[in-house]
């Protein structure tokens, strides 16, 4: 069975280095034989990771609201599109579809995506990697506001759950090992 790996990532307008991410792990993807499986936008870094992912022979797998159809531009292009009624639908499908979660930078839509997946990971919920790559910095904030929280909010064992990477190589890697 091939690798499917659950991208989080903006649906919104975003500047050209983000599209260029999104592309980079789209193609990674894809040159390790691994499919994607996305939130199903044809939109902004959503729709540049799909596109990449196809473009190098990868499976995609995009799951929809009904709700978003027409605002993220369900990718009628996805070798599979799941239409859900609603976004925790959406969520619980992705989820079973993937072997790994990789959050690119995003809006409040990927944030909560990530906090999520990441939780319930370290809570034992799901023994697979969630991994974040930013390597533009967009993240640094709140990485920083969570080290800083008083002692009992976030234990060091949940923020060492995350795997944190700066590059498109780095976070692949991560995303295929085990914890």
């Amino acid at each position: 069975m091939t690798r499917a790996i659950c991208t989080y990532c903006a649906s919104g307008p975003v500047e050209e280095s983000y599209l260029e991410l999104a592309s980079q792990v789209g193609a990674g993807l894809a040159d390790r034989g691994w499919g994607l499986v996305w939130g199903g936008g044809n939109t902004s870094m959503m729709g540049a990771v799909a596109r990449a992912t196809r473009r190098g022979g990868g499976s995609t797998v995009g799951v929809i609201p009904k709700a978003l159809m027409s605002r993220e531009r369900a990718d009628r292009d996805a070798d599979e599109l799941l239409v859900t009624d609603t976004m925790r639908e959406r969520k619980r499908l992705m989820d079973e579809r993937s072997d790994a979660f990789l959050t690119l930078p995003g809006g409040l839509g990927t944030l909560e995506e990530l906090m999520e997946v990441w939780t319930s990971g370290y809570l034992g919920m799901h023994d697979r990697p969630v991994v974040l790559l930013d390597p533009l910095g967009h993240y640094d904030g709140l990485l920083s506001w969570l080290q800083e929280l008083p002692p009992g909010f976030v234990s060091q064992q949940a923020l060492q759950h995350l795997v944190i990477t700066r590059d498109v190589e780095s976070a692949l890697q991560a995303c295929a090992e085990p914890l």
